[in-house]
This record gives structure tokens, sequence and C-alpha cells, in this order.
């Protein structure tokens, strides 16, 4: 087995430079199991920050499931295939009535795409709507409307047919307390009208409904249900970008729209879907997906292969069968109270939904300075306790917490000891 400085100089001389790595000292992972991370001299780590192994790592029943169906077939959906149409069916089932139609992709920046492709053909329009700080995948049409990339480092900028939204964050953003909802919505309606005044188009409006890179920021109440009132008025379409936050992350409900009261037209799902296998999708409306059959074939090599469509298939028989969804609600809201009662001046807020939380951490309470440096340190201390968790938001000062929902109150307990503890000894 390779040591770490063999490790990393392969990683110097073969992958790009612009991979990178967590924590000051990284780790080497060799082992995971539900909830925890083994490195390479036996060590463990309780995973809080790993929202892609949604069900635990290496869960036996996901792990069955694409090992049984990768030993009898694995092909495309140009075959009639029943794993793939009854996955299909079991997937809508989780949506509202009318979200019927699957698109099935290999990653939520591939279904972010996809959406966007079928929305300004629907509109006719490439006008599109974005939250400041929003990400929805690395792919060249998605860092155009990923504020978080293309005015971060190595940014270009905004191209003209996005348009910013700044983001509703009733805490620190621009519009706060009572002014945060009409604040916001008004700036929705801005981007519209200026939509309207250039050439007549109509608005695709992306939305996570709770942002991930925006630093677990919780939306003002109401906002969404009025942003997409906006929107549709205009003959606009709403994508739910869900790929961070679905599969009943939030506890109280399966999907992060359904928090804020709206139905999207077209919703995108990944990570979490299939525990870590590259498996994402499009949903959306009958209407939208005959649209975009116009003649032009959708087909994926490996999206919704039988074996990807087996994995999601168990993954969501696991929440349901393991009641993950309610545990995510009563473990989830068991650790925000805890994480409220630490007291510190550091902590400016704790927020999020069910397994979806952020500690945002200021320097002063008045002018809201951010306290990037503080977080950072408190990472790696973490790290070095035992568990792992990571830094989010546009100044990076927010302690994101979103762990494989199978997270049970010893493992929260233990998370807010080590946090308490570090907040106490440091700062």
């Amino acid at each position: 087995m390779l040591d770490k400085k063999s490790i990393r100089s392969l990683r110097e001389n073969h992958l790009g430079p612009s991979f990178s790595v967590s924590y000051e000292e990284p780790l080497h992972i060799v082992r995971g199991e539900g909830q925890f991370l083994y490195d390479v001299d036996g060590n463990r780590f309780l995973d809080a920050v790993n929202n892609i192994q949604h069900v635990g790592h290496c869960h036996p029943k996901v792990v069955e499931a694409a090992q049984r169906q990768y030993e009898k077939l694995n092909t495309n959906t140009r075959y009639l295939d029943e794993t793939i149409v009854n996955y299909a069916k079991a997937l809508t089932d989780n949506l509202p009535d009318g979200l019927d139609v699957c698109f099935f992709t290999n990653s939520g920046s591939e279904a972010n795409d996809l959406a966007l492709r079928m929305a300004r053909l629907y509109t006719q329009s490439k006008q599109t709507i974005v939250l400041d700080a929003a990400y929805h995948g690395n792919l060249s049409s998605l860092i155009e409307i990923s504020p978080y990339k293309h005015n971060g480092p190595g940014g270009t900028g905004a191209p003209d047919f996005v348009h910013t939204i700044p983001m509703p964050d009733g805490y620190r953003g621009i519009y706060r307390g009572e002014k945060a909802i009409n604040g916001y919505v008004n700036e929705v309606q801005k981007a519209i009208d200026q939509i309207r005044q250039s050439d007549g188009d109509k608005p695709v409006f992306i939305v996570e409904s709770l942002m991930g890179c925006g630093g677990q920021l919780v939306l003002p109440n109401r906002f969404l249900e009025k942003a997409f009132h906006l929107v549709r008025e205009a003959g606009g379409i709403c994508i739910a970008d869900e790929v961070q936050i679905g599969f009943g992350r939030m506890g109280s409900h399966f999907w992060g729209f359904e928090t804020c009261d709206v139905i999207p037209d077209i919703v995108t799902m990944g990570k979490s879907m299939g525990n870590g296998h590259p498996l994402s999708a499009v949903v959306t409306t009958k209407a939208i997906a005959n649209h975009f059959n116009n003649g032009m074939e959708y087909f994926n090599s490996f999206g919704g292969n039988p074996v990807s469509c087996a994995v999601g298939h168990a993954v969501l028989n696991v929440i349901e069968n393991e009641g993950l969804q309610q545990n995510a609600l009563e473990v989830g809201q068991y650790l925000m109270d805890r994480l409220k009662k630490i007291d510190h001046p550091l902590i400016g807020e704790v927020r999020g939904r069910g397994l979806f939380i952020g500690v945002e951490l200021v320097k002063d309470h008045d002018t809201f300075t951010p306290a990037a440096t503080e977080a950072k340190i408190i990472v790696n201390r973490m790290k070095e306790a035992g568990i792992l968790m990571s830094t989010d938001g546009p100044d990076h000062n927010v302690l994101k917490i979103k762990p494989p929902i199978i997270f049970t109150r010893e493992n929260a307990d233990e998370l807010v000891f080590n946090l308490t503890s570090i907040f106490q000894e440091k700062f």
C-alpha cells in the first residue's frame, strides 16, 4: 500500500492542480461504514459532512442491489427493462402529481444542464434568473449560471443573459428582518422587468430551496412562493435544484421545495440519489417532456442503466424501510437545539432543516464581519478530534453539517461536545 507521501506525489504529477484536498493535513481514507470513515491507520472519523452517502457508507442493501443487477445485466435505456421503469415509477411516486416524466443522467451537473436545455427550449429564451452565491454544477453551461463560481477566483463574471438576485439572506443580506421578504421578491420582479425590456423573452428561474454553497441558507418565508408566481406570470419556467437537499434530508418533507410550499415545473436531483453511485435525474411534466421531443433524440450511454436504477431503487427502499426521513427530522431538530445552546460570541446564527445545518460565524454581531479564519481552524480541529465537517458560504464562514441521514443522537452529542470544547479552548 502506498504511503501518504507517495500518493501526494502521484497526485501532483497525474491529477490536475485544480483538484483540492480537504484539511490542512489530508486524510488517507481506506474504508467506510455507516456514518463512519476509517483511515489507513485504523482511526475512526464521524462523517458529519458527506451528503452523498445519504443512507450511510457502503449500506449493505445498496451494495447488494448493485452486485445483483451487475451480475445479471447492465445495458441502457434503448432496451425494454423493468428495473428502469419500476424505478422511474417509484421515484415519481415520491413527487407531486404532474411531475411524472424522468430523464436519467449521471451527475447533478448533467441533470441541471439538461433541465436548462428543456426550459430554454420550452420558453424559447436563454434569460436565466439565479440567486447570488448559488452553485449548480461544473459544466460550462452551469458555471455561467453559478455566481459562486463565475464571481469567485478564476471566474469571469456572468454572461448578459444571467440575472442575479441578491442572496436572500435575512441574517447578513441586504434586506433583513421584516424587510427581507418584500425586498428580495422585488429583486426578482426587477430581473423580470429587465428581461422583458431587453427583448421580451421569458425567464427561466433555477433555485435551491435551501442554499448549499450559499451557506446552508434557509430562504425567507414565502420568498420562493412569491418568486415562482412572478416568474410564471411572465410566462417563465421554475426549476428546483434538489441535488443537495432532496430524498428526505429535510425531515419534515421529502423534498426541499415542499418546505417552501411550491411545486416546480422541473426538478433536478443527484448526489444522495445513488448513495455514492453516479446517478441523477431530471423529472418534469408531460407537457415539457413532449415539447422537448422535437426530433432530436435524448440518449445517455450510462444514464438510467439497470445497475444505476437498481441502486437508486434500493436507496428509496432503505429511506422508507428504515424510517430515515423521520430520523432526519428528529435527530436534526435535536442537533439544532443543542447547537443553539452553545454560548460563544463567534456564533452568529444556527440554521437549517433536518440534517442540513449551518452555523454562521461572525467576529462582530453589529457589523457581521465573517469569521472565515476561525471557521477553518475549527474544521481542522474537529478533524483532529475525529469528526469531519467543512465550511461553506460565499465568505467561507459557515460550518456545514450534512451527514448521512442515519446520524444518531449519540453522534450529535459527540459532535456538539467536541465543537463546544474547541470553542472554549481556542477562542
